[in-house]
């Protein structure tokens, strides 16, 4: 069976970029994640999902 399941990720920053846009939109452009196949389940594609913040 294929399927599509989103998880979150929390993450506590301390930064010294003056608003919460900037922090954010470094994290998105470097961040690295490492999801690992199990035993019943196969990983087939992974990607950060853009976090849109009104301004």
């Amino acid at each position: 069976m294929y399927d599509t399941i989103y998880l979150l990720v929390k993450a506590t920053i301390q930064t010294t970029h003056k608003t919460a846009l900037e922090a954010i939109t470094e994290i998105q452009e470097k961040a690295t994640c490492t999801i690992t196949d199990t035993k019943r389940v196969k990983i087939k594609e992974l990607k950060f999902m853009d976090y849109k913040l009104k301004v």
